[in-house]
């Protein structure tokens, strides 16, 4: 192991356990409380990826934010119908502000207001259990893929796209992710289900990751921002959860949710 690899823990130890307790306080207390705090990292998200795509554009990256924190608050109180439409708001002003990445900043605009809408609606419907299940299947499978990926290194995931993640460090997320999948069941009596559930929301976690990665790469940048030390921007430390909030607000769509759950 080289000294590099690990030359950012601390700095991701220390923000890492800050972003959780405001997290876990803003989960536990739930409703507009836990409203607020995802309709504010989306507002924040934006203006990252505003940031990225279209740096110049300096009065479109606050309100687009600004358009996104309002569109992700308000649409949670609406009937789905109309909250999916307020939710695209922000990605058709993109469209009209901005000069360049606009199809880009449209999809990914909408996928970030689509995942902060779905853990909303997995808070408020499921209750506590099932969005700690969601938050710790993605703490996993980072965890464990940071660990994995720098202890045991190997062939490149997905090299010219995300050069640091590793087949090593996404196999251990799965197992990871497994492992709190079957905690979970045996706490709520969801089933077996509920393992192979937290491998594909872990699987689709990683994905999120990817996708972010893309962004980054073709816009020229390390990080999203440089808002958290040790993590770069809200962007690169929650975009594993947006792919696994999609998920979730997918299964629920198509076969119901929680999986097997009394």
């Amino acid at each position: 192991m080289s000294g590099s690899n690990w030359d950012d823990l601390k700095a991701r130890v220390g923000s890492g356990v800050v972003m959780i307790v405001i997290a876990g306080v803003g989960v536990w207390l739930g409703g507009i409380w836990f409203h607020a705090l995802i309709a504010a990292a989306c507002g924040i998200m934006i203006w990252e990826l505003v940031c990225m795509l279209d740096p110049a554009r300096k009065q479109s990256q606050y309100a687009l934010a600004a358009a996104a924190g309002l569109a992700s608050f308000v649409a949670v109180y609406l009937p789905v119908g109309i909250s999916l439409l307020v939710l695209l708001v922000p990605s058709l002003l993109g469209l009209a502000r901005l000069q360049k990445g606009k199809t880009t900043y449209a999809v990914f605009a909408a996928l970030i207001l689509l995942a902060g809408y779905g853990m909303m609606g997995l808070r408020d419907d499921f209750g506590l259990v099932w969005i700690f299940w969601l938050l710790l299947v993605v703490i996993a499978t980072d965890v464990a893929g940071y660990f994995a990926g720098r202890m045991i290194g190997g062939p490149k995931l997905w090299p010219r796209v995300s050069p640091k993640k590793t087949w090593s460090g996404a196999i251990a997320g799965w197992l990871s992710a497994a492992v709190v999948g079957g905690i979970f069941a045996s706490i709520t009596g969801a089933g077996f289900g509920l393992v192979l559930i937290s491998i594909i929301v872990s699987m689709a976690s990683q994905m999120g990751d990817i996708a972010e990665s893309a962004i980054k790469r073709r816009a020229g940048v390390k990080d999203s921002s440089a808002l958290i030390p040790g993590h770069g921007g809200l962007l690169d430390r929650f975009d594993g959860m947006l792919g696994a909030a999609l998920f979730i607000l997918l299964v629920g769509l198509l076969v119901g949710f929680p999986p097997g759950a009394g």
